[in-house]
């Protein structure tokens, strides 16, 4: 499975480190339900799983600092 590994700043100003995953590549029943629904939202922003912490985030690509690694993983 494709995974990535991105900085990005957050909201307070203070850099972040996440290891997660696009919702997409996920297999078929990993996912807990979402209880938000369907969400919109703006240009560069994500919904993605934190695999780290189990779950889900949003992922602001306007923020990343440096480049965003992908690799592959097992979950």
């Amino acid at each position: 499975m494709k995974a990535y590994k991105a900085t990005f700043t957050k909201k307070s100003g203070e850099l972040r480190t996440m290891t997660f995953a696009k919702v997409e590549d996920l297999p078929k029943g990993y996912l807990p339900e979402s209880k938000g629904g369907n969400v919109n939202l703006v240009e560069g922003m994500e919904l993605v799983w934190d695999l780290e912490n189990n779950n889900y985030r949003i992922f602001n690509n306007k923020t990343v600092v440096g480049k965003v690694e992908e690799f592959n993983t097992q979950i």
